[in-house]
């Protein structure tokens, strides 16, 4: 294939999802990963899209790539955030099997779980601890830790979660919009939501209204086939159905 042809297609596919990996792209083009970042960094400097860590967005998105700490993100939206987790805890059932992801919101969460016949797994460090220290059933991934985030992720995680079949999965984003779905600022915190949400019969993004509209580097679920849990109205997405505001009890 010519090198304008492949940038083409990676334009085109660009164009579709709003984001993409070098990862991805390179099977669908029948190429190197070395071939396709030198596609991205020529198309970026034509000003055709935007370079990231580990891939591409759409040159009219605006482009989130700073990640706050833990510390720093328990801080903003307290309020609206244990609106959603409290909501969002209500949903699990007896015997439920579910995946809880790493982040401030599902942390949240744990105030709220009442059910005890319930197994979790958890990439989270913190979340794990705290599930086991009320006696809850809870299995943490395995892999490298990041600091940042407190998370678990690395291929040894992905490889373990592939492994299971949750009832339900309860997910924190970075951001939100129509085109380019959830999106994360780390390639490998994104690997390990794709690989856990792909294990869910159902799946719930906890993610207070400040993040839609926004857009970090990866794309880790297309904006369709998952639950948004958030806590007002959002302009713009009145007529989703996949968005769900939640409120106090």
């Amino acid at each position: 294939m010519l090198t304008r042809q492949r940038q083409d297609l990676l334009l085109k596919l660009l164009g579709e999802k709003g984001s993409i990996t070098v990862s991805e792209v390179k099977d669908m083009l029948s190429a190197s990963e070395s071939t396709i970042r030198r596609d991205i960094t020529a198309l970026d400097q034509e000003g055709k899209l935007v370079k990231v860590f580990g891939g591409a967005v759409a040159a009219d998105q605006k482009v989130t790539t700073h990640e706050y700490t833990v510390a720093q993100k328990s801080e903003l939206n307290l309020e609206e955030k244990r609106m959603i987790a409290k909501y969002a805890a209500s949903l699990i059932e007896p015997e439920d099997f579910v995946y809880l992801d790493a982040g401030t919101t599902t942390a949240y969460m744990l105030d709220y779980i009442e059910e005890s016949q319930v197994s979790f797994v958890t990439n989270a460090v913190a979340h794990a601890q705290r599930l086991a220290m009320r006696g809850l059933k809870v299995i943490l991934a395995g892999g490298e830790l990041k600091a940042s985030t407190e998370a678990v992720v690395g291929s040894q995680a992905m490889q373990m979660l592939q492994n299971y079949h949750f009832t339900k999965g309860f997910f924190g984003t970075n951001g939100v919009t129509k085109k380019s779905g959830c999106t994360t600022p780390d390639i490998n915190e994104a690997m390990i939501k794709r690989t856990a949400m792909g294990q869910c019969r159902e799946s719930y993004v906890l993610c207070d209204s400040s993040k839609f509209d926004h857009v970090s580097a990866v794309t880790f679920a297309p904006f369709s086939g998952v639950k948004f849990l958030t806590n007002q109205r959002i302009s713009g997405y009145e007529d989703c159905d996949n968005v769900e505001v939640v409120y106090n009890a």
